[in-house]
């Protein structure tokens, strides 16, 4: 199957080609940016917490697999953990309340939900 061609990185004067949004060098970069400058502190705290991080590692080699690829009939390493109902709305960080995802996937629905884009 052909792929998508690859396009330049859309960090202002950087020229670049990437598959993504950014280059791997500007994408650390803006990651670093929104959690710094728009991610909610609490959040913040919460996802760089080493017992989250015990948890996703421990969840992610449980369900190696994208769940949302699955349901359509695709087979995609997971490499993100999805909380269903988000922790702000008294979500848990229990296996029943998690969902391993692929980063597209997880991507568009932290979009649907208003997460990271909210604003943008």
């Amino acid at each position: 199957m052909p792929r998508k061609p690859k396009r330049p990185c859309s960090y202002p004067g950087c020229p670049r080609l990437t598959e993504g949004r950014y280059c791997e060098e500007h994408e650390k970069l803006a990651n670093q940016q929104y959690d710094r400058y728009s991610r909610d502190k609490a959040a913040r705290k919460i996802y760089a917490s080493r017992e989250w991080k015990k948890i996703r590692a421990r969840f992610l080699a449980a369900h190696p697999l994208c769940e949302q690829c699955r349901k359509e009939g695709r087979l995609t390493a997971a490499t993100e953990v999805h909380h269903i109902l988000p922790l702000r709305y008294g979500g848990t960080h229990a296996d029943e309340n998690l969902m391993a995802l692929c980063k597209p996937c997880h991507s568009r629905i932290g979009i649907q939900m208003g997460d990271r884009f909210h604003n943008r």
